[in-house]
């Protein structure tokens, strides 16, 4: 069975080194839903829009003015276009303590630099630069609200295409995760590397949210679990360099559309990115909760 991200069979990543990996990751059953509800969603926001387009088509005589008094003001169409951030697996190594190891207990994990472990490891993860930024808003506010004291806990792959604490070569490592509170912006910022890409997954970054970092470290009442999406242009650009060439192949039977996760809409996951290889990226993503 070729290992794409809902064969589930252990296959939602590399080779690993846990035989418990069954158990976590919930497959494609667990999955259909949460799809078939954001695409529902999608659907009722297509439908709502219908009498406005109508009022536009029968306003004969400059109906732009008929077309606005009917739309809804400008706060209500704020929070008509924010949605809560789609909810995501944590496939089936997030070193959250729900599949095997939980780094989340250790001592340190609340930090910016994620790029060193922590504890009586001493590994580095290589690549290319890469800070992460993630603002994390109230949805029901139309986005406009920032929540201040929550906790964002994130990690990926590292350059090689292994997860820390559970690929072969790395299970004594927890580099490539860490925990910070939002402060009054609703921002967390990680200093990282650009992650690899490996057979079966588009590119991509989890996240859980939490309404505090008590809870975080405790890992306990998760708000929401989401993944972040790089852009192809600059996945090519940094591939390109060395140590990430198996990503190369990788991602070449690939796509953001035909990727396991995203293929059912990415927008909302999609990172904003500025950088070069040289000074390394800044990856920004808007996260609704």
């Amino acid at each position: 069975m070729s290992d794409t991200p809902h064969s589930r069979s252990r296959s939602h990543g590399p080779s690993h080194g846990h035989d418990h990996v069954d158990e976590f990751d919930r497959g494609l059953s667990y999955d259909l839903p949460v799809l078939a509800r954001r695409r529902m969603i999608r659907l009722l926001a297509g439908a709502s829009m219908v009498p406005l387009v109508a009022a536009c088509s029968s306003d004969e005589s400059g109906g732009t003015s008929s077309a606005s008094s009917s739309s809804p003001s400008g706060s209500s169409a704020s929070a008509a276009d924010c949605e809560t951030i789609p909810t995501e697996t944590a496939g089936p190594y997030p070193g959250d303590g729900s599949n095997g190891p939980d780094v989340l207990r250790e001592s340190g994990v609340v930090r910016r630099d994620i790029t060193r472990s922590i504890g009586p490891a001493n590994g580095v993860a290589e690549g290319v630069p890469l800070t992460v930024t993630l603002t994390v808003v109230a949805a029901d506010s139309g986005c406009g609200t920032p929540k201040k004291g929550a906790a964002v806990y994130l990690w990926h792959c590292d350059r090689e295409g292994r997860y820390s604490l559970y690929s072969d070569g790395v299970t004594d490592e927890n580099y490539l995760r860490g925990v910070q509170e939002t402060d009054a912006k609703g921002q967390v910022t990680f200093t990282s590397v650009f992650p690899g890409c490996y057979t079966g997954r588009w590119p991509h970054i989890h996240f859980e949210v939490y309404d505090s970092l008590d809870d975080a470290t405790a890992a306990q009442d998760i708000v929401v679990t989401s993944q972040l999406a790089f852009p192809k242009d600059v996945c090519d650009t940094v591939y390109a360099t060395d140590g990430y060439r198996q990503s190369v192949t990788h991602l070449s039977e690939l796509s953001l559309e035909t990727d396991g996760i995203f293929s059912d809409g990415y927008d909302q996951q999609l990172a904003t990115m500025k950088g070069s290889v040289e000074k390394g990226y800044t990856a920004n993503l808007t996260v609704p909760v």
